[in-house]
């Protein structure tokens, strides 16, 4: 499901780019632009609010679930990781959930609520339970914005189907039903990468990348103690250096596939095993 919206004139990096048309995003989550930067929140509120009751609909459209599973996905900032995300999701047809997206409905506890309500009873009791044993396992004090955000991205993973990126899904989503990837790439190439692609100064590359990482390293740090940098905490780590955006598709295509394979061969499923934690 796509909507068209004029973001190009919104978007960070608009004196730099040519591509001044109109592009489409995917329901519920980020533009299809791998250019496309979120350090300027999308403005229109009536747009998201139209994209995340699609999704809803969607889901309550959906009388059997498409697959258990869910794919999140951490990044370095340059090195490709949305970009991976979105033809990911247009190969496999799972939903991308972007972080952006995530971000506005984790704050308004009214569209986090009706986020919710998408679950049946079970499922939501369910989900509840995960998100409470996280906590208590972490020994976190939760504030209303990692409880709404929580609830949120519990819900996509037991909706299933889906592609998260970014606001420390991997740590929220029973790693029964979750496959946590993390795209990295050395610091020299992801500065070359901006710098061509953003058509920015060497200094402005790298003063971007370097807040984009800390900013990432210290939300995970905060709401979830944890180090996003750790390789234990992912099933899989690429380096986009080695293999380019595409191979690097394909490796996670493979990895994912014999992933899933291998969770369907015990009984009972995935989800099952999860939801007895």
């Amino acid at each position: 499901m796509y909507l068209d919206r004029k973001v190009c004139s919104i978007c960070a990096w608009r004196e730099h780019c040519q591509k001044r048309f109109q592009i489409t995003t995917d329901a519920l989550f980020n533009v299809n632009c791998p250019d496309y930067t979120r350090d300027v929140q999308i403005r229109d509120s009536e747009v998201e609010a139209k994209i995340v009751q699609e999704q809803l609909e969607k889901w309550q459209r959906e009388k059997k679930q498409v697959n258990e599973f869910t794919v999140t996905i951490s990044r370095q900032a340059g090195a490709g990781g949305s970009e991976i995300a979105r033809i990911l999701a247009k190969k496999t047809g799972m939903d991308l959930m972007a972080g952006q997206i995530i971000q506005h409905v984790a704050e308004s506890s009214k569209m986090s609520t009706k986020v919710v309500e998408t679950l049946d009873e079970k499922a939501m009791t369910t989900m509840e339970s995960w998100v409470n044993s996280m906590f208590v396992s972490r020994h976190l004090w939760p504030s209303d914005y990692l409880k709404h955000l929580t609830r949120v991205i519990g819900t996509i993973g037991r909706h299933g189907n889906a592609i998260i990126v970014g606001r420390g899904a991997g740590y929220i989503l029973p790693p029964e039903t979750t496959f946590r990837i993390k795209v990295i790439a050395p610091l020299e190439y992801r500065i070359e990468s901006m710098m061509r692609i953003r058509s920015l100064p060497r200094a402005d590359a790298q003063k971007y990348i370097e807040k984009r990482d800390g900013d990432r390293i210290a939300f995970v740090r905060k709401y979830f103690q944890a180090d996003a940098m750790d390789p234990l905490n992912y099933d899989l780590v690429i380096n986009t250096e080695k293999v380019g955006i595409e191979g690097a598709v394909d490796t996670i295509l493979i990895a994912f596939r014999d992933w899933t394979k291998a969770c369907g061969e015990g009984k009972p499923s995935a989800a099952k095993r999860a939801r007895a934690h």
